[in-house]
């Protein structure tokens, strides 16, 4: 007992003196705590001062003085030769300047004079923690906007530039350096460019530590964007080039990846003339990673060639033009036919010295393949010449519209001037018989291109060439075929025939049926057109009818090219079809020339199409593919979608990659490539690409499902439907387990309903709204009220009213007299939201639904009479229908929840006698969620 009593006295002796000390300490004030503790030998202490330097603040932020006091230890404080009492006070800085400058405003110094002093003075502390966060720190500074401009110029940016010196150490020297980068976008052009910039410059030379010109290359697209166009072409880039070329593999990693930023600070022609020269070295670097680096950047590079003028994007042909557009259109193509009408009518002759030197011999299926080949060389070196795309006949009528909407209205331009000519023909028949022959109605079946220059030099040196272009093209006017060409035509429409819905298939049909209608012209015309020919039509061209002829070969060579381009198109059709085989497939050489393009350089298009190669995973980065899948929409934004058969293969290739996730971030952006390309190609090239994803891994499967209505509703309306059979296989997944996936389902379908009729919503969508309803996951029904809700909201709103009742009638069957209680469970929840979001009059709800849903007062089970009773006091009884209409309707309600009052559960009594606060639908979810899971 003695020693007990001891012991007790021990400690009531140290409570005693702990409670003196505590009392000691209340009985300083603020700055006497703070005195006493900052000089106290425990690190600790010290460390508790600095963190609680905020909280002084503000005990005596009433007085000035007491504050400016309190800013004069905190310099004191900053002497303190442990680094983590520095480094916790660095920590505080920011928030005592915030303080300072939001409480204290009548002293605006304060910061200035006593706080950044020691935030740039930490800059160059020997211990890295406290220059770490010193250098944190200063950026929230800035980021806050606490610093003033001034004190930027003269306190801030010379003691970096003191840091970056070359006498100084190697750590902080790359520390300062990335500072200075980082700090580049807050204080702005003018100082980064006069203070910041030389310094920037030489640090990108330092020839002794790669480290610095390793950070310099990795922040060099954030100086680019900071000084601008001029200051990044005539100093940054040369700069630019040596880091590109730095023996240092880490370096030139770093220059591939901020490539892009780079490439965005520049003009068009720096960046087509010199960065993409660069930017392949970069490609074809000995360094793996180097390379890895830039085909990750390779994407991003090709989209800064893109043209904001010719990028704006429209889905439907028809929503690019306008009444302007149209009007240029017509106006360019009546220039285009009163063109041919003057080329006519003032050269006879030279038609007719044209049609007696022909070759009647001579097989038509030849001459069209040679001409073909001389009319690819004459374009592609005009175009060269010219800057000229003649990727289609129909850019002589309309140069603003684009490829697809060339193939839609082929059809009808076609006619349209064909007829023209054929009455300009009909016109000169009056005046003499000479002018009949000028029609000749094989090169009048399609729309002229207009009239090409030819290269003087091209003249000159393929005067071989041009001598055998006017034997080839010398043909008689008589538009005979010979019989075996004929039904060749006859059964390439034939064949074609059963494509007809396609588009491009049908310009062809129309292609070849004009030919052949031009083929079997009155034999009589052929004879007439022949009498006046004399004996010697085989006579060689003299010098002086070749130049003659050379002015009007740019007229007719262009008319027979773009009918062999057209045959050639139609054939290689052909030559894909199943049922038939030709030998009109595409060369490697004319592959490689269909990808060509001139948007950006060719060099970076090829590089960029070879990601795929599967030799590229082995030599560059296993995963190449996923970076090309990822970049492509981008790529395919800047090209246009004239350019899309560059792509096309590319994309076909990726959709079948082997790895899913590949094909998985394809599958996420295609509604986006399909705004791109516009309603044809997507109909043409995205949707089966389309329908494999749906049948793909979930993996893949999510990233189609997550955007289902922004492909959906580009598609044409027939083709949209015929989706509805599909969309009951998202029911099914890989795992069962995989309830977000159905989740999603049942919010894409809510967007669904916009784009179907009622007959088909009632049809497809409600079997799966009403599975969902009664998913195992809560989640998933939740979302599948909201779907059931807006499909009575969206049927109601039908012209046909039976098939909302039938929906009723079919809740109420499925769900209300269910056998299992969750089922009638859900019949509640989904009264209630549709009373709470107003999908149905509350007429027609209280002679539809509110008789089945007020029998449940009487369930068996408590937890669906808990939640009938807050569906009636909580939303039917506050809707104006049941407050300010006495009706049978209403005494229903009152005469169920007065019975619900007396029920035998608590919990139905609670809630149908009380009013909860703010219990919706969505606590009730978290309050049954265990009990319906």
């Amino acid at each position: 007992m003695a020693d007990l009593s001891l012991l007790q006295e021990d400690l009531h002796e140290e409570i005693d003196g702990s409670l003196d000390f505590v009392s000691q300490d209340e009985m300083l004030t603020p700055l006497g705590r703070l005195d006493k503790y900052a000089a106290s030998e425990n690190i600790f202490n010290r460390q508790m001062v600095a963190r609680s330097l905020l909280d002084t603040l503000k005990e005596v932020s009433d007085d000035e003085r007491d504050c400016i006091a309190v800013l004069e230890r905190i310099s004191r404080l900053a002497d303190d030769s442990e680094p983590t009492v520095r480094a916790e006070l660095m920590e505080q800085v920011p928030h005592i300047a915030m303080f300072c400058q939001e409480n204290r405003p009548s002293i605006p110094y304060a910061f200035s004079k006593y706080l950044l002093p020691i935030v740039v003075r930490y800059l160059a502390d020997q211990n890295n923690q406290v220059r770490k966060t010193s250098q944190a720190a200063l950026l929230v500074l800035l980021e806050q906007e606490l610093i003033e401009r001034y004190d930027v110029e003269t306190k801030v940016c010379p003691v970096l530039i003191d840091l970056t010196a070359p006498d100084s150490n190697d750590d902080v020297k790359t520390e300062a350096v990335a500072i200075m980068c980082k700090m580049a976008s807050m204080v702005g052009k003018d100082i980064t460019e006069r203070l910041v910039l030389p310094r920037f410059c030489e640090m990108c030379c330092d020839c002794r530590m790669f480290h610095v010109r390793k950070v310099c290359a990795a922040n060099f697209g954030d100086i680019c964007s900071v000084v601008g166009q001029q200051a990044t072409e005539e100093m940054l880039l040369p700069r630019f080039f040596q880091l590109c070329s730095d023996n240092v593999w880490g370096v030139r990693k770093a220059c591939a990846e901020c490539f892009m930023a780079v490439s965005c600070a520049t003009s068009q022609e720096v960046r087509r003339t010199k960065l993409s020269t660069l930017f392949i070295n970069l490609i074809s670097d000995p360094s793996r990673w180097v390379r890895q680096a830039a085909f990750q950047s390779l994407g991003p590079f090709i989209s800064t060639f893109a043209n904001p003028s010719s990028s704006g994007q429209y889905f439907k042909e028809e929503d690019g033009k306008n009444p302007e557009d149209c009007g240029s259109a017509q106006e360019n193509s009546e220039q285009v036919r009163t063109t041919e009408d003057v080329t006519t009518d003032e050269d006879p002759n030279r038609t007719e010295d044209l049609a007696s030197y022909s070759d009647d011999s001579d097989d038509f299926a030849t001459k069209l393949e040679n001409v073909m080949e001389d009319q690819n060389a004459l374009s592609n070196n005009s175009k060269r010449e010219s800057d000229f795309q003649t990727e289609s006949s129909f850019h002589c009528t309309l140069p603003s519209e684009s490829c697809g909407e060339m193939a839609d209205e082929n059809e009808q331009s076609s006619h349209c001037c064909t007829t023209d000519l054929q009455e300009a023909g009909l016109n000169s028949q009056e005046t003499s018989l000479s002018e009949q022959e000028l029609y000749n109605s094989f090169h009048f079946w399609r729309t002229p291109l207009p009239e090409i220059d030819i290269d003087y030099e091209l003249q000159q040196t393929s005067d071989i060439k041009l001598d055998r272009e006017i034997q080839e093209l010398t043909m008689p006017v008589s538009p005979s075929i010979p019989m075996a060409t004929r039904k060749e035509l006859e059964e390439m429409i034939e064949n074609l025939e059963p494509h007809i819905d396609d588009p491009d298939v049908k310009a062809q049909v129309e292609v070849l049926s004009a030919a052949l209608r031009a083929s079997s012209l009155d034999p009589q015309e052929e004879t007439m057109a022949s009498v006046g020919k004399g004996t010697d039509s085989q006579t060689e061209l003299t010098i002086n009818d070749q130049q003659s002829f050379k002015p009007i070969l740019g007229d007719i060579v262009p008319l027979i090219g773009d009918t062999v381009e057209s045959m050639d198109s139609t054939l290689h059709y052909i030559h894909n079809d199943s049922d038939l085989s030709t030998n009109s497939s595409f060369s490697p050489e004319e592959e490689r020339k269909s990808k060509v393009q001139d948007v950006v350089p060719q060099a970076l298009l090829d590089q960029y199409l070879s990601m795929t190669d599967p030799s590229r995973a082995q030599t560059v980065d296993t995963e190449i593919a996923k970076h090309c899948a990822y970049s492509l929409p981008g790529v395919a934004l800047t090209l246009g979608r004239q350019n899309w058969h560059c792509l096309k293969d590319t994309y076909e290739t990726l959709a079948s990659d082997m790895q899913w996730k590949v094909r998985r971030t394809l599958a996420f952006s295609i509604h986006e490539l399909a705004v791109i390309l516009g309603d044809q190609l997507t109909a043409g090239d995205l949707v089966p690409v389309f329908n494999g994803f749906l049948k793909d891994l979930d993996e893949v499967r999510i990233g189609v499902l997550k955007h289902l209505h922004d492909f959906l509703k580009l598609l044409h309306v027939d083709k949209r439907r015929e989706y509805l059979y599909q969309l009951q296989e998202f029911l099914v997944t890989d795992n069962s387990r995989n309830w977000r996936f159905r989740a999603e389902l049942a919010e894409q379908l809510i967007l669904l309903l916009d784009l179907y009729s009622a007959r088909d919503i009632y049809d497809y969508l409600r079997p799966i709204a009403f599975s969902l309803c009664a998913d195992k996951v809560s989640s998933v029904r939740w979302i599948s009220y909201k779907l059931v809700s807006e499909m009575v909201k969206k049927l109601y709103m039908a012209s046909t009213p039976t098939f909302v009742v039938d929906l009723m009638n079919e809740l109420v069957e499925k769900f209300c007299r269910c056998h299992k209680w969750s089922g009638r469970q859900t019949f509640v929840f989904i009264c209630q939201t549709i009373s709470e979001d107003d999908c149905l009059p509350m007429d027609q709800f209280a002679v539809h639904l509110l008789p089945h849903l007020l029998h449940l007062a009487s369930d068996k089970v408590p937890n669906v009479r808990v939640l009938l009773a807050k569906t009636l006091k909580q939303t039917l009884l506050e809707k104006e229908y049941f407050l300010n209409s006495a009706n049978s309707h209403q005494e229903a309600v009152e005469q169920t929840i007065m019975a619900l009052q007396m029920d035998g559960d608590s919990d139905v009594k609670y809630f149908a006698s009380i009013h909860p606060a703010s219990t919706k639908i969505a606590d009730d979810a978290m309050s049954t969620a265990s009990s319906t899971y």
